[in-house]
């Protein structure tokens, strides 16, 4: 198990000109992309031992996550192929 926060740089490599002017320009993505780096933070914390949490809410926020990062690259797809 990696002890490294995951960033939506290294999520999407090809695309960081696209996330940085998404982050900009749409307000909405701005928020899915400060909710997405809260919840790898916090993910990085209890997989560090440094917050404690049960199995239970560490799986809860690693599948919110997911969701937040379907959301985002559907987003970032669509901004690519505009």
């Amino acid at each position: 198990m990696s002890h490294t926060p995951n960033d939506l740089r290294e999520e999407f490599p090809e695309a960081v000109d696209i996330l940085h002017q998404l982050k900009v320009r749409d307000a909405h993505f701005a928020t899915l992309a400060e909710r997405y780096h809260d919840l790898n933070r916090e993910i990085h914390r209890i997989e560090s031992d440094l917050e404690p949490a049960s199995d239970a809410r560490a799986e809860a926020l690693k599948k919110q996550r997911l969701a937040l990062l379907d959301d985002i690259s559907a987003i970032v797809a669509k901004a690519k192929a505009a």
